[in-house]
Order: structure tokens, then sequence, then C-alpha cells
């Protein structure tokens, strides 16, 4: 009866998946769970609920957005909002049995440390919040008991500010070869440890013990590291920690060297330790590990889990990989490089295999314009025969009855259906320390822009929509056309286009972008450079064209889009946006200079069309 119970079939009403809710209560007991489920997994499924994504629609991933202006974007909405909730789903599927390890994490960017970190501001989007409200989303729950981190770079960065001691882990390059000038400094080094290690073996004296004590501490710099002796020897280099610690190796049985990091980074000091006997120093250094441990997971936090999922290697399956990998990046890593290059290069350490399943939706023709994981799922029900017996480990509890955290289960149920359908083999394999994969989820895999369709397209800055009417186009042929009155539809612009100069007459295909701004395409080489010429030379412009550029028409390039993705200059309307790039003087020199022509897949059916809402 109770397997009855965790099995919930395809049919069953999504509202009775448990997913376990984890806040900084029980978050510590969860690890070990969340660990061992990870382990026996053979994939990872991830979904975030952000503050914020966007503040405009120019703002959101748009079919004409190459990989590098897509992660400009993206990079922009990770620095500026925040995440509320992590979902994780370590799965496995064999066959059509799904069998799931649902959890919801509430994180709150708290300054535990009080270091300042990991945030004291961020943004959020009123849109977003109302939604996750709608949805019953206890905010107070978050922030009183949401689980707080630290990224890897600040983790790191708190350990020098606080400056506490850590245990060696320098080795000693077996090449050693000091110069004169290290052998005397061992050997003074070597001189001045014997002498404070027998004074504190010394027997002791009790008549004289206080006044020796005293000026033993102030003579030889030594003190006690809890109960046991120590004394520190300050270093200038790294090179000096290593001469430290080659003189320390003759000592090895009852000396501990513990490494005090400087504020500006590197080493300060090297603090050694003085253990009554071998099996003394065993345990204190038993002991260390264990502090440092403890000391870890206070700067960690939830980061934790991230650890824990790198640490696996398992592929992580995500609906849209840019924007939620990007948020990851910046909030449990490091701050986001400039380039989307440098981003897949700091990132694939980390994550080897990101699984992007919104890539696999588009082998599936009618799903290639479906931008909702539901929808999608519905979409197969109707037309595919393919059940999916999904098993939960775990029930809800009463704590768990709002069930936050129901997408990542979407994610899993929705990547089984079309491995399903697809009959892709969907379990993972280690050869040696690698993952393999079946060739079509490698090929959906590494993919960090949604209008790509391989790992190649998404590290060259070309993209693609999915489309019957998808053709293909050099950025060189777009242009950027703005400052036309409010009101002005697509078609108003092409007419006006059409009667004012020969450039115009050819084929082109014109889409507002927002209410201020249009984007045209051009499909025959040079006329896109051609009509940008013609409109900063208004007497070749005739017409009702001429009155419109006398009253602010402007025309742009892409290169001038791009940079205005790259600043980033964020205005609510792309037509003031790129008013404020064109005005920067170093904005025209880049825009202007010669660049390596980029393609983009065109598509009427994927453009915004303001004039059809």
């Amino acid at each position: 009866m109770a397997v009855l119970q965790k099995r919930l079939f395809c049919s069953a009403v999504p509202k009775k998946w448990p997913v376990k809710q984890v806040t900084k209560t029980n978050f510590p007991e969860s690890l070990e769970e969340i660990k061992r489920h990870i382990s026996s997994s053979d994939f990872v499924a991830v979904s975030l609920q952000k503050t914020g994504s966007f503040s405009a629609p120019w703002h959101r991933l748009l079919p004409f957005d190459t990989a590098d202006t897509a992660y400009s974007k993206a990079k922009s909405s990770a620095e500026r909002f925040q995440l509320f909730q992590f979902a994780l789903c370590p799965f496995s599927l064999e066959n059509s049995k799904l069998v799931a390890h649902p959890y919801n994490y509430l994180l709150y960017p708290r300054d535990e440390l009080k270091l300042g970190m990991p945030s004291y501001s961020f943004s959020c989007q009123s849109s977003h919040l109302t939604s996750m409200a709608r949805e019953g989303f206890d905010f107070n729950a978050c922030i009183y008991h949401g689980i707080s981190y630290l990224s890897r770079e600040q983790e790191t960065a708190a350990k020098i500010r606080i400056g506490n001691p850590s245990p060696s882990t320098l080795v000693v390059d077996s090449s050693f070869a000091p110069s004169v000038a290290d052998s005397i400094f061992m050997e003074r080094l070597k001189s001045r440890v014997i002498r404070w290690k027998s004074a504190c073996q010394k027997p002791k004296d009790s008549r004289n013990e206080v006044l020796m004590n005293s000026l033993r501490k102030l003579i030889m710099g030594s003190e006690y590291y809890g109960s046991r002796p120590s004394i520190n020897l300050d270093v200038c280099s790294e090179r000096q920690v290593q001469l430290v610690l080659e003189v320390l190796r003759e000592f090895s049985d009852e000396l501990v060297p513990l490494l005090i990091p400087a504020k500006s980074g590197g080493t300060q000091a090297v603090r050694v330790v003085l253990a009554s006997s071998k099996e003394d120093k065993e345990f204190f250094e038993e002991e260390l590990r264990c502090r440092e441990e403890e000391e870890n997971k206070k700067f960690r936090g939830f980061r934790e889990v991230i650890d824990l999922i790198s640490a696996s290697q398992k592929p992580v399956v995500s609906y849209n990989s840019l924007t939620d990998f990007t948020f990851i990046h910046s909030k449990f890593l490091a701050p986001l490089p400039p380039t989307i290059d440098e981003f897949a290069s700091s990132l694939r350490p980390v994550f080897p295999h990101v699984l992007d399943v919104s890539h696999l939706m588009k082998v599936v023709r009618p799903l290639r314009k479906v931008a909702n994981i539901p929808v999608a799922i519905s979409y197969l029900n109707n037309h595919f025969f393919a059940p999916v017996d999904i098993e939960i480990s775990h029930q809800a509890t009463e704590n768990e009855g709002r069930n936050h955290g129901l997408n990542v289960i979407r994610i899993c149920h929705l990547f089984a259906k079309l491995c399903s359908i697809l009959k892709i083999g969907s379990s993972s394999t280690m050869s040696g320390n690698d993952v393999l994969l079946a060739p079509a989820l490698e090929e959906c895999t590494n993919v960090f822009n949604a209008f790509s369709t391989s790992s190649e397209e998404s590290i060259d800055e070309d993209i693609s929509v999915w489309t019957e009417s998808t053709r293909k186009v050099s950025c060189e042929h777009l242009v950027f056309l703005w400052g036309f009155g409010s009101g002005t539809t697509a078609g108003k612009l092409k007419s006006l286009l059409n009667k004012s100069h020969y450039v115009s007459s050819k084929e082109f295909d014109i889409r507002l972008v927002d209410k201020s701004c249009a984007i045209l395409v051009f499909w025959q080489p040079g006329l896109a450079e051609t009509f940008l010429d013609v409109m900063n030379n208004s007497e070749e412009i005739t017409g009702s064209l001429r009155e419109l550029v006398s009253e602010g028409l402007r025309a742009a390039s892409y290169e001038t889009y791009k940079r205005v993705c790259k600043l980033p200059i964020w205005e609510a309307d792309l037509g003031e946006s790129l008013d404020r790039a064109l005005e920067d003087s170093d904005c025209l020199t880049e825009a202007h200079s010669k660049a390596t022509p980029k393609e983009i897949y065109w598509s009427n059916d994927d453009m915004i069309n303001l004039d059809e809402l």
C-alpha cells in the first residue's frame, strides 16, 4: 500500500507530487540524504525561482540575439536579481519508470558572518513577486528561515578577512634546491625551533615558573594554541613558507604547521603547534579537520549542495540553461566573466554536462514554438502514447502542503516523455571519470543559447530559431530603426520606406522590437550598409521619410545593438538605449569598426509583432 501511495502516474494531479521543503532549520540533516540521492541517480534536474528576469520587453532573449548578446542579457539579469528558491531533483529513468527525489530549498542572502557578503541589496521585479505571492510563496519564511550561502570566491575572501589558521596543504617540491641565502634562513629557523621546543619540554620549576613563562613568551614569541604550546614564524613570501615547511619536516612527529592568511592574500605567518606525542599529534590533526569542516559549512551554506552536484559530475538537466547557469555561476561560483566563451570555460570544470531540455523539445516539430513546460507535457500526452510511471522517494508532510518547486518534477517528467517518444537511451554511464550520454542528448549538452541548435553554435555567435519559415541571415543585413512616432505600425513604416529610396524597394522585412524601435532585415548583401549611409545623408531621402528623419528618425547597425547589450545600457525603451550608445564616441568607434560577420536565423513567426498585440 505504501508503494502505491508513492507512485504517481502521469494522469495524477500534479499537486499530489510531494516535494521536500528545506529551510535552514532542517538543512543540516537533509545534506546526507541529498548526497545519497545524487550518488544513486543518473541525472540532476534544477529549477530556479528568482526575484526578476527582465525589466522591459527587449531585455528578454530574442530571436535575433547572437550568443554574445544573449549572454550579455542573461549576465545583467543574474547580477541584478536574486534567488529565493532553488528546486533540485536527482532522478533516474529506466524504460518508462522515473524515480525522482525532489527538494525545494528556500534561499536568502543573509550576512550571517557580518562580512558584508553575499549581498546587501538586489533588485525585485513586481510581476515576479506578484506571481510568487499568488502561488502562496511564504516571504516571511524565506527572509527568516531561508538558507544563506557564499560563493567559492567569497568564501576564499572571507577566510582571508577572518584570518583563521588552516592546516598546511603545501607540498614541498621534490626538486627543492635552496640557495645560500635560503640555507642561512633555514639554519637560523631550525635553531630557533629547537630552542623553543627544548624550552617547552624542559622540566618546570614551580618557584620561577610564572616569571620564566612570561620571559619565554616575550623573548621567543611563544604562546598557546588551546592547551598546546605554539610559536609564530613570520614569512615574507610563499618561497619562505616552503622553506619553513622544509625545516619542519625534521620534526614531523611532534610539530603541526598552520598557515595564517594575510589580509591581502597569501600567507602572513606559519604557526607551529607542539604536540606531546605522536598520538597527540594525530588527535590534534583530526580535531583541526573537524573544526575546519564545521567552519566551511558556515561559509558555504546552501553552496554545500552545489558542491555535491559538482563533485558527482552527473549531467544537470535544466529548461533554460543560459539563464539558470548565469545565476548559479554568479551566486555560487564567482562573478560572471565578460564573454560567453569565458563563461563556458569557467563553468565546464564545475558542471561538465549541462543538458537543456528546451533544445530536446525542438526535435518534436510542433513543440518548436512552445515555451511552457505544462503546455508541452499536455501536447505530448494528447498526441503520443508515452506513459511515465513517476515514483517519488518520500511522501508529503503537513509542512510540505504548499509543494513549492513542482516545476523541477515537470522538467523530469518532460525529459522522460521526450526520451521515450524519441527512442533515446536516457541512462548515463561512467567511463573512468567521464560521463557517457546518448548522442541525441550530447547534442543538447552545453548549449548556452536559447535559439541555438548545437553546442558549436552556442560557442560561436550564431543563433537559430526553429520554425517553418526560418531563413539564415547575417547580422550585417540587420538595421535598427527608431525615433518614429508612437502608434506607428510595422506596416506603415514599411510603406514609408518603400516610397523613399531605391534601396528600400528591394526585398526586406520589418518588425517592431518594442514600441520605440523596429528591426529591418535586408535579403540582399550590401543593402543594409547602403541604407545606413542614406539615413546619414538626408539629401538622398525623399517623400514622407525625409520628414520623419527631420523629426528624429535614426538607424544603426547590429554592432551598435551589441554594444548596448554589453555596456549594458538598460533603458526601458530600446530606442533610448541606442541613442545613448551613439552619443558615446567610444561606442561609435567600436560600432563602426571591422568585425567578423555573424549570422542568425530570421523568422517572421518568432519576432515580436506589436501590430498584432
